[in-house]
């Protein structure tokens, strides 16, 4: 049993260790948006809303860029700031879908604001390590 775990893993190390580090990365980012929400910022109000999940962002990606470089795509990139903008990058373009999602699915059809934002992280979660595999840690043949 253990064997065949351990093969599972190693077959899968990838993608196992992209949900763990997601499921922490939404860890962060929905505690920080909760912690928003719950002291400070009002979800009823569309632009207190939107500030909220732009925090929450900002932290899930800050402990994203490094825990994905580190136990998930193993990179050796010696240009890390170059990879962290292009990181940066790809994870606008979800913050902007996560936004949308946020807007329609609270501002607009006035649904509860955690539900939609636990919806709107799993979509992110699959937008993000798509982006990740093909265009920030993409592996480079050194032939």
């Amino acid at each position: 049993m253990l064997k065949t775990i351990k093969y599972l893993y190693k077959k899968y190390k990838e993608i196992i260790n992209y949900i763990i580090v997601g499921i922490l990365t939404t860890v962060v980012a929905l505690a920080t948006y909760y912690i928003c929400v719950l002291t400070f910022l009002n979800p009823g109000n569309p632009i207190e809303l939107q500030i909220a999940n732009i925090l929450s962002w900002i932290a899930g990606v800050i402990f994203a860029y490094f825990t994905n470089r580190k136990y998930v795509f193993n990179s050796q990139n010696p240009n890390k700031l170059k990879e962290a903008t292009i990181f940066t990058l790809s994870r606008l373009v979800t913050l902007i879908l996560d936004m949308l999602i946020m807007g329609l699915g609270v501002s607009i059809l006035n649904f509860n604001d955690k539900i939609i934002k636990l919806i709107s992280q799993v979509v992110v979660i699959i937008g993000n390590y798509v982006f990740s595999k093909l265009f920030v840690f993409k592996k480079t043949d050194k032939n």
